[in-house]
């Protein structure tokens, strides 16, 4: 029987220094929403925005962050064998392949790297990925899981629709798992997928079906929306709670805990409500989580960077159930549990 464990070494942050206010975000919806209803609805305070190339690039922000783990853990980057980016699709050049950009920057010489793309779920699905591939082979130690995020360049503040999505942010995050390192373990995940939304969201300008032309290339640079917001709206109404839920329990008992035994939730940055009703359900409370109100919603970075601020703050300590929990459009739901200590 295969005993191996698989832990978290650390995590590694990096924040682009610009920042988008409430009033900042009302003011660029033209009075379709007001700072207090940012504030109060979307759960936003300020959020993180990025400032000039190279430093806010994708990539490099992934490399900055990297290299914040490399620091806070003191991971010799030639022990890394494998680097999982998290990079989003929006990066400094298509079809460039961020993980081998960090790899370069970072001086893994030893590894080998690939991207992976799940939306605002992928650390939560690279990280069991990560999990797999750590048990499955014996000569792979150590992966970071690691990447940028920048998608809140794409969002037109005056489409009523994307509400949902005037919390986008930047930034970068990395999260350092090794084989046997007997604490921190990474335990059960559960993902929960559904295609029929595929593509009821995305950058609708910019593809094969619909490129780029001299008329159109401004309404491209902010059309990243809801392509189909009535089924969209529809299904999640229907599904994204139990879904969600379903996961949590899953990789619950996967874990073999159960969630009386959840001390920190490790949440995306959603709306307000939605945030309180997931504590409420699971029956936590306030200062079980971090509310990401002064940050934003940094797509799959949310649960690295919840984790790490939750470290300074020691909400996670030695013996905390950490559940961390993502959602990405297409659309998938994910859940992790972490044993800390």
């Amino acid at each position: 029987m295969n005993q191996n464990n698989v832990g978290i070494v650390g995590t590694g942050i990096y924040l682009p220094k610009g920042r988008m206010q409430a009033s900042e975000i009302a003011d660029a919806t033209k009075g379709i929403w007001s700072e207090q209803a940012v504030i109060d609805k979307l759960g936003i305070r300020e959020k993180v925005v990025p400032g000039n190339l190279p430093n806010d690039g994708t990539q490099e922000m992934g490399a900055l962050a990297a290299l914040d783990a490399l620091k806070n853990t003191g991971v010799d980057p030639l022990t890394i064998d494998v680097i999982l980016s998290i990079t989003e699709e929006w990066k400094e050049y298509p079809l460039t392949t961020s993980a081998l950009y960090i790899q370069d920057r970072i001086g893994a010489l030893n590894a080998w790297g690939i991207d992976v793309q799940n939306r605002c779920c992928t650390t939560v699905s690279a990280m069991k990925m990560a999990k797999d591939m750590l048990i499955a082979d014996d000569e792979i130690n150590v992966i970071m899981i690691v990447g940028g995020y920048r998608n809140g360049d794409f969002i037109d503040y005056t489409d009523k629709d994307m509400s949902m999505m005037y919390n986008l942010g930047a930034g970068g995050g990395a999260i350092i798992l090794k084989k046997n390192h007997n604490k921190n373990l990474l335990l059960g995940s559960h993902m929960i997928s559904d295609g029929s939304l595929s593509r009821t969201a995305g950058v609708e300008i910019g593809g094969l079906c619909n490129p780029i032309t001299p008329e159109n290339i401004g309404e491209a640079k902010k059309s990243l929306r809801l392509m189909n917001p009535v089924k969209m709206k529809n299904r999640l109404n229907e599904v994204s709670m139990p879904n969600w839920f379903k996961c949590i329990d899953e990789a619950l008992r996967k874990s073999k805990v159960t969630r009386k035994d959840i001390d920190y939730l490790d949440i995306l940055h959603i709306k307000r409500s939605g945030h309180e009703a997931m504590l409420n359900e699971l029956g936590l409370s306030d200062d079980q989580s971090i509310y990401l109100e002064d940050y934003g919603h940094i797509g799959q970075i949310d649960q690295i960077l919840s984790l790490h601020l939750a470290l300074e703050t020691g909400q996670v300590k030695d013996g905390s159930i950490v559940c961390m929990l993502a959602a990405g459009i297409g659309y998938v739901w994910a859940a992790n549990i972490i044993r800390w200590g």
